[in-house]
């Protein structure tokens, strides 16, 4: 998790991203146990009620559940859903304003397509 917090957006909020940029990235997996508030807030230098709102939000979203007396824990599906929906939103948000500007600039979207180096992750 990061150590510095930028001024423009709450704190809370850049934890949460954080966190489930780590859960879409595999680097915390389903069924795992989240760090502790006292530990995050230790940690990263921020008010325990921070953190706890941070996860309050996971809670919300159906990221996390709370197991009463042993923590947060990843749910099951957790990545597969926020992968969806992660693509979903840059699908139907992101994606017409870089096709857009891709217009605006003239540019051929084949022509680019093909200069960029290709993934060989997925």
């Amino acid at each position: 998790m990061a150590e510095q917090w930028k001024d423009d957006r709450p704190i809370y909020l850049q934890l949460k991203d954080q966190i489930l940029t780590m859960i879409m990235d595999g680097v915390l997996a389903e069924g795992e146990a989240l760090p502790s508030v006292r530990k995050v807030s230790v940690e990263y230098q921020i008010n325990p009620i921070t953190a706890s709102k941070a996860y309050a939000e996971l809670v919300d979203e159906g990221v996390v559940e709370k197991r009463r007396g042993l923590g947060m824990f990843i749910l099951d599906g957790a990545r597969k859903n926020l992968l969806a929906t992660e693509q979903k939103s840059f699908l139907e948000v992101e994606w017409p304003k870089i096709i857009e500007q891709i217009s605006r600039l003239g540019l051929d979207a084949n022509e680019l397509l093909k200069s960029t180096p290709k993934n060989n992750n997925n």
